[in-house]
């Protein structure tokens, strides 16, 4: 059964057809502004929320939940169903709150160093399965208001590019977020680049870079032997050409692989021109990849040359290593079937 969060405005109004007009107003005042599932929606009647519970029942179920870093990072197991399994992150900060979502069951991408990419494809999530992660997070984390949604979970956001870009269009629209609110990230998938900055939607873009020169990006992003740097730097001229918005590169940092001093002037050169904000992700362990993320000294070092060559970098703060949460780690998913992880808190 479909999600409710899969239909617009003007499609809910058709299917509360022969309610009163304020009927609707409770019911999507439920939803978007309360974040409730419908059989909470405790100012329509009980037979009308019944009603509307039993045809479109919650899609997403938890499987698990853990939770690290003194509470303030939590993770949770969706499974679909169809028994796929996804997994959503939220992080509170001291001046914000973001929840991290999965686009995909899986991914097709490949990329070496991640565990999803290692885990294999299992299919694309609906718009409504991914909304319905972004309100089971704002829930989650009341009475703190959820301000930030990211699309770096499971999944290459633009291989889903119908669901990422309904998603993304009613969190604006009906959540009131806005671009610095709403970040899309992709490994590279160029032309779908180039079709999102003709969609007119507030939202900052995060390119998963890690390697600028096309042989060790070939090993570490697969998807670069389709579309290589140059076709990339293509899409990026065009994304801040017809957006006007700042471009964001993610560098996961990987002891002697691309953290060299060549590494720093290759990124330079490729992202001072477009004048991209870099963020420094000091790489996080996955099972199938063993090499070392760099050390906190390199990283450290890696930034300063890059400030040198008048990049504007940041180091992102790691969240959620211990449960398996941080970037690059979410990997719950093989097959269709759940992987069994223990249930726990740090």
């Amino acid at each position: 059964m479909p999600s409710v969060y899969e239909y617009t405005r003007d499609e809910l109004d058709e299917l509360l057809v022969g309610e009163p007009r304020y009927r609707v107003e409770q019911v999507w005042h439920g939803l978007w502004s309360e974040g409730q599932v419908i059989n909470e929606i405790t100012t329509i009647p009980k037979a009308l929320r019944s009603r509307l519970y039993e045809e479109f029942p919650t899609s997403i179920e938890v499987a698990d939940d853990v939770q690290s870093d003194r509470g303030s990072t939590r993770k949770w197991v969706f499974r679909l169903h169809d028994g796929a399994t996804v997994e959503t992150v939220l992080m509170s900060y001291d001046d914000r709150v973001t929840v991290c979502v999965s686009s995909q069951a899986g991914c097709a991408m490949g990329c070496t160093f991640c565990a999803t990419g290692q885990a294999g494809f299992t299919r694309n999530l609906s718009a409504g399965e991914v909304l319905e992660q972004v309100m089971f997070a704002a829930r989650a984390a009341a009475p703190r208001r959820l301000s930030n949604v990211v699309f770096m979970g499971m999944g290459e956001p633009l291989a889903n590019y119908k669901a990422t870009v309904s998603a993304v269009r009613r969190l604006h629209e009906y959540k009131g977020l806005s671009a610095r609110h709403l970040t899309v990230s992709t490994v590279g998938v160029a032309p779908a680049i180039e079709r999102l900055a003709r969609e007119g939607l507030p939202l900052t873009l995060a390119v998963s870079l890690h390697a600028a020169n096309n042989d060790a990006r070939n090993e570490l992003v697969p998807l670069n032997r389709r579309y290589p740097l140059e076709r990339l730097y293509e899409a990026c001229v065009y994304w801040v050409a017809t957006t006007s918005r700042r471009l964001s590169f993610e560098w996961a940092l990987i002891d002697g692989v691309n953290d060299t001093d060549e590494a720093i002037d290759e990124l330079a050169r490729y992202a001072g021109p477009l004048r991209a904000h870099v963020n420094l992700i000091p790489l996080n362990p996955t099972p199938g990849f063993l090499v070392l993320g760099s050390s906190s000294r390199r990283v450290h070092e890696f930034r300063d040359g890059l400030e040198a060559h008048g990049i504007n970098v940041t180091v992102r703060n790691t969240r959620g290593r211990s449960i398996d949460a941080a970037c690059g780690q979410l990997a719950n998913v093989t097959n269709a079937k759940r992987r069994s992880i223990p249930v726990r808190s740090a």
